[in-house]
């Protein structure tokens, strides 16, 4: 299905598009907890790798397209090496690398939830699966770093919400036989503005209701 939506050479490229700026996010984090070179590229590599390494290994597409495609692997090396050098000059377009993070977010949780469809899961997994795709590198990326993962904390801007949001309209096109580039391209830009309108006007998910806890986030 994904080779009927998209030419395998823009599908190509859009991953390593996406790739790219998930290395970048991840590499800033390393810099900003003071890792060496290699602890760098580890976070780059995982961040950007990590959520399709997993969808690919629990639908069994084996081995994963990290691993039979160099440009997956040497483009989060790219993303290393210009923090590396650069990185004061990457934080200063943070708001830049962001809004492409946000498209990255919007096309990996539609190619994701397609990707596992065509591999014989359900609906509702392939939507999990989708939005696995989309945020698992970031939660790994956290937990190598030491910290809370961002789609769980409550003082950050929704993140995994507009993954869901894209992940489900795929499904219910696939569920309706109304998936086609035009559907999909919309799925991907509900998650991408949804993300951009989260960032903007600080939109976050709620906390239980009449919470009693007077504990702050540190």
């Amino acid at each position: 299905m994904l080779q009927q939506l998209f030419s395998p050479s823009v599908l190509h490229t859009l991953d390593l598009i996406g790739i790219f700026v998930f290395a970048i996010s991840g590499a800033l984090l390393a810099v900003r907890k003071n890792f060496d070179v290699f602890g760098i590229a580890v976070l780059a590599e995982v961040t950007a790798l990590g959520g399709g390494l997993f969808r690919d290994l629990v639908i069994g597409a084996v081995p994963p397209a990290a691993f039979t495609d160099l440009g997956y692997f040497v483009t989060p090396l790219l993303a290393t090496a210009l923090v590396f050098f650069l990185h004061p000059h990457v934080e200063r377009i943070q708001a830049g690398v962001n809004v492409f993070d946000a498209a990255g977010l919007g096309l990996f949780c539609v190619v994701g939830t397609i990707k596992a469809h065509d591999h014989g899961l359900g609906l509702t997994a392939s939507a999990c699966l989708g939005l696995a795709t989309a945020v698992g590198g970031g939660v790994l990326r956290d937990v190598l770093a030491n910290e809370v993962p961002s789609l769980l904390r409550w003082d950050r801007d929704l993140y995994a919400v507009p993954a869901v949001v894209g992940a489900t309209m795929v499904a219910l096109c696939i569920r309706y036989d109304a998936l086609n580039s035009l559907t999909s391209g919309a799925a991907v830009i509900t998650a991408f503005v949804l993300r951009l309108f989260a960032m903007r006007y600080h939109w976050r998910a709620p906390r239980a209701w009449h919470r009693r806890s007077t504990a702050v986030e540190e």
